[in-house]
């Protein structure tokens, strides 16, 4: 069994800048005996760890299998730090924007769950959120828009016409991790009925 003195924590680093981290993210990171961390766009997350921290590149940029570490490598990574005969006492896993939005953290605590390994999600600020907030862009609006839907391009394929159909509903769609498919997603979306403009 783990030992009940370390803690893995699923920490969301929010939209890559320190001034927009949480509170408690901060605190983790200062005290952090471990982490292991995604490409993150602010190096200036791995500045607040202390000096004696044991740190962890697992990749994980942009979909690249060739740059980024297989899930359940990250997973048995986690296992070994947290059940090794001394583990540290805060193990931070340290992901980009929230771990529950497109973050892969699901698989995460079951491993941990599983292993009996003690967890903790610290929620971050996600990029669907801010970054419409940051431009000025209002996802919600009294006149224009009051329901937002929130998808990932990263998946783009066959079935994804029929899932922006289902969506039809939303007023307001924000779709993370599109950048490379815009072409595609434009003439999706004006298949799925969206107005061209």
């Amino acid at each position: 069994p783990a030992s009940a003195e370390c803690t893995v924590y699923l920490v969301g680093s929010g939209i890559g800048s320190v001034e927009f981290l949480t509170v408690r993210a901060k605190e983790l990171l200062e005290r952090a005996d471990a982490v292991v961390y995604d490409a993150l766009a602010d190096g200036g997350l791995l500045e607040l760890l202390p000096p004696h921290c044991a740190r962890y590149f697992v990749g994980k940029r942009g979909g690249a299998r060739d740059t980024s570490t297989e899930q359940e490598e990250i997973e048995a990574l986690l296992l070994r730090l947290a059940l090794q005969p001394d583990p540290p006492r805060t193990v931070v896993r340290l992901k980009a924007g929230d771990p529950f939005i497109f973050g892969r953290s699901k698989s995460e605590c079951t491993a941990l769950q599983q292993a009996g390994v003690q967890y903790e999600v610290v929620p971050g600020l996600t990029s669907a959120i801010a970054a419409p907030l940051l431009a000025g862009v209002a996802l919600t609006d009294g006149e224009l828009s009051s329901t937002f839907a929130v998808l990932t391009a990263s998946q783009v394929g066959a079935a994804f016409p029929d899932k922006l159909h289902e969506l039809r509903g939303a007023d307001t769609l924000v779709i993370l991790m599109g950048g490379s498919r815009v072409a595609l997603l434009s003439s999706a979306l004006i298949a799925a009925g969206r107005a061209p403009d």
